[in-house]
């Protein structure tokens, strides 16, 4: 229990310092998730009052100057605003007037005054300022047409202006813009903010629980999004340690995502290669076991045939030895084109690489062919389209033609031909090799270049060889970064191409 609570810890440990490191594709989710819906309720909250404060100034600011246009015209209609001082018959419009300014101050916390052409104050709400001359920028610019409202929720207060229009008079100009002979006073009134502010507080209390209701339901819903969409790449983690265990060899499919198709898609090509790899390695066993024990069974035969027989002659002596030595021969030359190809196959394998002149390599390498072409009487024909010089590693480049070329002779008809063609290009040259023997099946031919692999058998043991030639081939051409190319007719002939760069290029 002790053990498994400390897995358990190690486990969970591990998982945080991924989180903790964003190394881990649903930390990403799940941070990414709760930062967008965070910062997405801020906003909507800081929104919601802020929009509310606009709205709840505008609505104000329309219910009281419309308030106040009645009063202005209340004022025009009782002369309140007359040069000749109060008149005894409207005296008493005048006190319902001022009752109606004290309500209205009074309604909204505010402060009213009545200013006249004069810019001097003919009724103040508060008392202090009546009879005293006052000139703002605001005044000046309602007596000029323009109505001014202002919002200073620093200070607490909504201040505006508002024109005493004659309506006697003409009110607009010939653009349809207020004109200013009509007015004959301003209204400025400034109105407290604080209900505003109460309900400002209320709903901002109020979204900030809702707020605090989202981000939970986020959390929960980042949690959720993060496990659920890391879901299939877990599944397809699953799989992979399945296969990697052992528990499983076939191929694995999560199609929830384009991401996951390609990634098993990949690893199932991987899984496929390896599998082509394992069955070639258990096949490469079996044959060079085979073709091992082949020339030790006939040297054993051989000998114990010997050593059954007394007083052997010394000619059926002699002949049994040659045949033995010929195994002997047979054996080594395996081992050595086994070892050969094991070379070629290192990853740390160096080339020699140097600048060589093909069309004399060419030459050469078919001088030494030329006496077994003669004893089939096959004819070897050199056709250099154009100078070539390139960048390959001469042995390989010699063992690479040679077992081309030797190939064509020794699988070709009696009195047939072996024609080599050199030619090259700005980037490649190439080096055909074709003849009139014996061909290769179709189905034979993606199959040449495995190792120890033979289209006949019993008549690919007359002829000799170890079935290790195009194998060895093949390896030597990818080393240059070439390609092999084969195309056949049984009964025909082959043409092998070979295309490699003229500059190499090291991985």
């Amino acid at each position: 229990m002790k053990k498994w609570n400390k897995e358990r810890f190690a486990t969970i440990w591990e998982k945080l310092e991924s989180m903790i490191a964003l190394r881990s594709l649903r930390a990403r989710i799940f941070l990414l998730t709760l930062v967008i819906g965070l910062v997405s309720c801020i906003a909507m909250r800081h929104g919601i009052v802020s929009n509310y404060e606009d709205l709840a100034v505008e609505q104000r600011t329309t219910v009281v100057q419309n308030q106040l246009m009645i009063l202005a015209n209340h004022l025009i209609s009782n002369n309140y605003l007359s040069s000749h001082g109060v008149r005894e018959d409207i005296g008493n419009s005048r006190e319902v007037i001022n009752a109606e300014l004290e309500m209205l101050s009074n309604l909204y916390e505010g402060r009213v005054m009545i200013i006249n052409k004069n810019f001097k104050v003919e009724k103040d709400t508060y008392g202090i300022s009546e009879g005293k001359t006052i000139i703002s920028e605001e005044v000046i610019k309602c007596f000029q047409g323009e109505n001014i409202s202002h919002y200073d929720p620093e200070h607490g207060y909504i201040e505006m202006t508002t024109p005493i229009m004659d309506t006697t008079a003409n009110t607009t100009d010939e653009n349809g813009k207020r004109n200013p002979d009509a007015i004959r006073g301003v209204m400025l009134t400034s109105i407290s903010n604080d209900s505003i502010v109460n309900a400002k507080e209320v709903l901002n209390r109020k979204a900030y629980i809702l707020e605090v209701i989202m981000m939970v339901a986020i959390l929960a819903l980042a949690i959720i999004l993060s496990r659920a969409l890391t879901r299939p790449f877990n599944r397809v983690t699953q799989a992979i340690n399945a296969v990697k265990e052992g528990f499983s060899d076939e191929t694995i499919s999560v199609p929830d995502y384009v991401e996951t198709v390609h990634i098993v898609d990949a690893f199932n090509q991987l899984l496929k290669r390896m599998k082509a790899l394992d069955d070639s390695r258990q096949e490469f066993v079996a044959n060079v076991s085979h073709e091992l024990k082949t020339p030790m069974t006939s040297i054993k035969v051989l000998s114990d045939s010997l050593l059954a027989q007394e007083n052997v002659p010394a000619e059926l002596y002699r002949e049994f030895m040659e045949d033995i030595a010929s195994e002997i021969d047979r054996e080594n030359q395996i081992i050595t084109d086994l070892l050969a190809l094991v070379k070629m196959d290192k990853k740390v394998q160096d080339l020699n690489i140097v600048s060589l002149n093909i069309n004399d390599l060419t030459e050469l390498i078919l001088k030494r062919l030329r006496p077994i072409a003669r004893k089939k009487d096959v004819e070897v024909v050199f056709e250099s389209v154009r100078p070539v010089v390139a960048e390959v590693d001469e042995v390989k480049m010699s063992l690479i033609m040679t077992n081309l070329v030797e190939n064509a002779i020794k699988y070709n008809k009696d009195h047939g031909w072996v024609k080599v063609i050199l030619d090259a290009d700005h980037q490649y040259f190439t080096f055909e090799v074709s003849d009139s023997g014996i061909g290769i099946p179709e189905e034979a031919l993606a199959h040449i270049c495995e190792r120890f692999y033979r289209v006949d058998k019993s008549h690919s043991r007359e002829i000799g060889g170890t079935g290790l030639g195009l194998a060895i081939t093949k390896s030597a051409v990818l080393m240059h970064k070439g390609s092999l190319t084969v195309t056949s007719t049984e009964g025909q002939g082959s043409c092998f191409l070979v295309k490699i760069p003229l500059t190499y290029i090291a991985s």
